[in-house]
């Protein structure tokens, strides 16, 4: 009697010990969830999500932005199939994702990075850009007093000769393990041959660039708006303005202001409304001008906006367009990331299986890359220009 007791107990272990692995990654998911102050359905929906994008680590959605993007957009997609887009419950979950990525993405930027390309190590998989002809893998060979890589390959080929890469400007991407990604711009000094390989010499640079600490993410535009003065003591939010406004342009945008250029002279500390289209979505923006950039040169402004009130659907619209709409360089700084960043998986996931000890981080960066706007001249017609100064609403 004693033995079969005895034999239960080790099935009942046994069962259990199995139930516990084919259930620890959703029982771990859970965990994270609850980790980050989401609520039990909430969770239950971005597991769904998680599986239904496929991510192999459904865990990584919490500490990646990229695995977290996946999930919004097929979230978006799938409640405009179901009819629930703009319901409050669907728009009050989305503000909370927008949110929690902003808050991912920002952490990874307020980490400590590296200053130099010196500092990097032998090995270092890149990326590099060479702007017209696209986006070409590397890696680092030596670093002494030049920067040694391999010759850049595209699809697999050397497409580009050695000799061609010669003086050429590139910017170089690069997957920091534990990190995030960085960028620096250099220049080819020369090509040869390294410990028998073809090879090319990058000079060092001392500016690795990391995108700067900031309370949202933005993203840079070119979207005409109008712009209204509020006057009124209380404000009615919803109130759709008719009459033409200031013209200006929007030039760099997120869910918490906004940098426009105006025609005439600005002032600092009041309150205006800035009223625009975002795909085909109405944005009623109420915000305060916190400073300004006058030009006399041309009788422009430079004016950046701190939002006050927005409703949260027009918030969550500019935040899918910030973090859809990217200029063609950022798109590339987020390809060349991304593929560094799956290799690094891969090599991570090959290590392990090899039982070799490694530590992976897979939080992401999001490279800002400042791109100059150039200004509709259409814009600076008269009927656009108008005096921001004290006493003066009118053109």
């Amino acid at each position: 009697m004693s033995i079969l007791i005895v034999a239960m107990g080790v099935l009942v272990l046994l069962l259990a010990v199995w139930l516990l692995k084919i259930f620890s990654t959703k029982i771990n998911f859970f965990t994270a969830g609850l980790d980050q102050k989401f609520t039990p359905s909430e969770i239950s929906i971005l597991w769904k999500l998680a599986n239904m994008v496929e991510l192999e680590d459904p865990e990584t959605l919490f500490v990646s932005t990229n695995a977290l993007s996946r999930c919004i957009t097929n979230l978006i997609e799938t409640s405009r199939r179901e009819g629930t887009e703009n319901s409050l419950e669907t728009q009050n979950f989305l503000a909370k994702l927008y949110k929690f990525r902003t808050k991912i993405e920002l952490a990874s930027e307020n980490k400590k990075g590296l200053e130099s390309s010196r500092a990097l190590s032998n090995g270092q998989k890149l990326r590099l850009i060479l702007k017209g002809s696209g986006i070409f893998a590397s890696r680092i060979l030596n670093n002494a007093r030049d920067l040694i890589i391999t010759i850049p390959i595209q699809d697999g080929r050397i497409k580009i000769p050695p000799e061609d890469w010669k003086g050429k400007e590139i910017s170089v991407y690069l997957w920091r393990k534990g990190d995030a990604g960085y960028v620096f711009d250099t220049n080819v000094l020369a090509s040869g041959i390294f410990m028998g390989q073809n090879v090319l010499y990058l000079a060092h640079s001392e500016n690795l660039f990391r995108a700067q600490k900031r309370k949202s993410i933005r993203s840079q535009c070119h979207i005409s708006a109008h712009l209204y003065i509020i006057k009124e003591a209380v404000t009615d939010f919803s109130r759709v303005e008719n009459a033409p406004g200031f013209k200006c342009l929007i030039e760099d945008i997120s869910s918490d202001g906004a940098m426009i250029r105006v025609g005439g002279k600005g002032v600092n500390n009041i309150q205006v409304k800035l009223q625009f289209e975002l795909e085909d979505m109405l944005i009623l923006m109420y915000c305060l001008v916190r400073s300004v950039e006058f030009n006399a040169a041309n009788n422009q402004s430079r004016l950046h906006l701190e939002c006050l009130h927005i409703e949260p659907q027009m918030r969550n619209a500019i935040l899918s367009f910030v973090y859809k709409v990217l200029p063609e360089d950022q798109k590339n700084a987020e390809v060349a990331l991304a593929q560094l960043e799956d290799e690094q998986k891969d090599d991570d996931k090959k290590a392990a299986d090899q039982g070799e000890k490694t530590v992976t981080d897979s939080q992401e960066s999001g490279l800002s890359v400042e791109i100059p706007t150039a200004i509709d001249p259409e814009f600076l017609s008269s009927e656009s220009n108008f005096s921001m100064e004290k006493g003066k609403d009118s053109e």
